[in-house]
């Protein structure tokens, strides 16, 4: 098994018609971290300095939802319908007992996966995220396609603008980030058409305009974490999955955005390790 993420090869497996694209790193055994990653993104999205951390005590599994990257098949437009294929994901590849970990987009499939399988999962990791009926939930789409048009006039890629703030800590920790996403040299993944990431953000609006998920139910510890000034899924609804997960911990790093996982990775990753350990 690699022990880097940036040479984990990409392997796949083939599931009801649909083949997924994966990587997995770190030792083999036990139960797995399964990654769940934010919109239009694929593989190549995950910041090194999170999962490397992670991978080198636990096995790790990344994947390509259905649609997306080297995935096959046409992307879902409902959230729980991306958690129907992440858990025929998982379970292809063997697995009756995950740990996740998930960020934005990535955070609501889990938390409609636990949903629908709460056995499935020992652990859970929601970052960046928000409940179902979020408040400001169904404004991400407006905020996002902002954020890349801004992005676009300064030639720079969209993840600075949407993920950090525009401040002097902010745009230099965007860089850094943008920069250790190209670590990896060789076997890229393939970029999300535009068709997919169109797709994925009408299933987000429906997300945050359903109806409020009963997370009461919800008993699988859990470790909620966000910047302070989010913009994309606004910090206050970090807030409120943990008010309403009960006995969740809660994170948030000061003068930070929607990325501010990555930009205090120093910070954040041995609090997920720990939170993660067997």
């Amino acid at each position: 098994m690699s022990t880097t993420y940036k040479d984990a090869p990409t392997q796949t497996v083939d599931v009801g018609g649909v083949t997924f694209a994966y990587r997995e790193l770190g030792p083999k055994g036990g139960i797995p971290v399964v990654f769940f990653v934010h919109l239009a993104a694929n593989l190549d999205n995950w910041d090194p300095r999170i999962v490397d951390p992670i991978a080198n005590g636990r096995h790790v599994i990344a994947f390509d939802q259905r649609g997306v990257g080297a995935s096959s098949g046409t992307v879902p437009d409902s959230v729980e319908a991306m958690a129907d294929d992440a858990y025929a994901f998982v379970t292809a590849l063997g697995y009756d007992t995950i740990d996740v970990f998930s960020f934005s987009l990535g955070g609501m499939v889990a938390q409609a996966l636990v949903a629908k399988h709460p056995s499935l999962v020992r652990k859970l990791v929601l970052t960046g995220t928000g409940p179902a009926g979020g408040k400001d939930m169904d404004k991400v789409a407006g905020t996002t396609y902002y954020d890349i048009l801004r992005a676009t006039l300064t030639r720079s890629d969209p993840k600075e603008f949407l993920f950090f703030n525009r401040n002097a800590t902010g745009k230099p920790a965007a860089r850094a980030f943008v920069q250790r996403l190209q670590e990896r040299t060789a076997d890229r993944d393939q970029a999300v058409a535009l068709r997919a990431f169109q797709t994925q953000l009408k299933a987000i609006k429906k997300w945050g305009r359903s109806a409020p998920a009963d997370l009461s139910t919800l008993t699988q510890p859990t470790l909620i974490a966000n910047g302070d000034n989010d913009r994309m899924v606004p910090s206050v609804l970090s807030e409120d999955l943990h008010r309403r997960i009960k006995g969740s911990e809660l994170v948030i790093y000061p003068d930070s955005g929607h990325g501010g996982i990555f930009q205090f990775h120093d910070k954040f990753a041995p609090v997920a390790v720990e939170f993660l350990s067997l």
